[in-house]
């Protein structure tokens, strides 16, 4: 018997599906064996052999003897259903395991979709090849979609199930922060702006640490880009979500200080052993260091990685006082009983640009240092 048009069928599947025609040529005898060896004795060693031309045989392998034609008569028109259903089968399969390595190199990247519809737990997207639902759980809390609208999603991970591949997207991903910082800062793609760290609480606001390789290239103004453009192109994503871009540093006492940016931080002592930080700020700055419901305090925690007590600082001398008397280094030194040279490097590591004994003294640091002198 022989299935009609077999070969060539064969290799136009393979031509435009890139399936193996052995492959396929495996699964068709395999499923023709199935369906023969119920047509025969349960001892009976059967074998189907297919040739290039489609002509199909069972035989009856006996041991000692030539192999036996026991083809029925009637096994040509099911052998040929049996064909056709096994290679709809195959192409089914090379179609699921060819959007799977597609969306699976995707992964971790950001894709387009389009909002289909609002479906309960989540919205309905058009990836392109397939569909997919963003859950509630990977959403921006607030974030209201409509029908059509073309939107960015991070994706999270992509898993093969029973009805074909399922991709995982998100809003709410730190990561998609980290993609868009890409798409939109190309210093960034080429390494000499590197991101260090994100604390993100979706829809509110998010912290991301950024460190430059280049002392001549501003970590946060090459960000922010020329009139804002940068940042603002990256913020048009994400809706009212907030974002602080904060300078990364080796230095753990001027990357914690920076992390309660805008606050103004006075003095940070650590605690390597507990991995916490009393960060001294002015009565003003309370408030703008802890943010509104205790957000930018806790974004900073989660952006360093070290737990941060606020110690709020009265003063005896007030700021305005302080202002109306200016100090050199030289002379602040002396009243402090210091060398300018170490009242420098005190200064410096407060996280002050002072150079020289004739550097003027900020008035904020004045009041810090003479503080924790009378505390001493």
């Amino acid at each position: 018997m022989k299935i009609e048009n077999f070969n060539a069928m064969l290799e136009e599947i393979q031509r435009e599906r890139g399936l193996s025609k052995e492959v396929l040529l495996d699964t068709i005898r395999a499923s023709l064996l199935s369906a023969a060896k119920k047509r025969f004795a349960e001892g009976d060693n059967i074998d189907v052999q297919i040739s290039d031309t489609g002509e199909v045989k069972l035989l009856k392998i006996v041991e000692g003897a030539e192999p036996e034609d026991v083809t029925p008569h009637d096994f040509s028109r099911f052998a040929a259903q049996t064909a056709k259903q096994v290679i709809i089968q195959r192409l089914r399969e090379a179609e699921k395991e060819e959007t799977f390595d597609e969306y699976t190199k995707k992964q971790g990247e950001i894709i387009n979709g389009i909002v289909q519809r609002k479906e309960f737990g989540g919205y309905l997207v058009n990836l392109g090849r397939l569909e997919t639902i963003l859950p509630i759980t990977e959403q921006i809390p607030g974030e209201v979609f409509r029908e059509r609208d073309r939107v960015k999603f991070y994706v999270v991970e992509t898993k093969k199930s029973s009805k074909g591949p399922l991709v995982i997207i998100s809003r709410s991903h730190p990561n998609l922060i980290r993609r868009l910082f890409e798409m939109e800062i190309p210093e960034i793609k080429e390494g000499i702006l590197e991101i260090k760290a994100i604390a993100r609480e979706p829809g509110k606001r998010t912290k991301v640490a950024i460190y430059s390789n280049d002392p001549n290239v501003g970590a946060v103004g090459t960000c922010v880009g020329k009139m804002g453009q940068r940042i603002q192109n990256i913020v048009r994503e994400l809706g009212p979500e907030r974002i602080d871009i904060v300078e990364w540093s080796e230095d753990q006492k001027k990357f914690i200080a920076n992390s309660l940016s805008p606050a103004k931080v006075n003095l940070v002592e650590l605690n390597d052993a507990e991995k916490s930080a009393r960060v001294h700020v002015a009565d003003k700055e309370v408030s703008l260091a802890i943010g509104k419901e205790g957000q930018n305090v806790r974004l900073a925690v989660k952006l360093t990685g070290w737990k941060i007590d606020l110690i709020s600082e009265g003063r005896e001398e007030k700021p305005s006082e302080v202002k109306s008397q200016t100090y050199k280094v030289h002379e602040l030194a002396k009243e402090l009983e210091m060398t300018s040279n170490d009242l420098v490097l005190k200064l410096r590591e407060m996280g002050y640009s002072v150079k020289a004994a004739n550097s003027t003294v900020p008035a904020e640091a004045v009041i810090t240092i003479k503080s924790e002198k009378k505390g001493s």
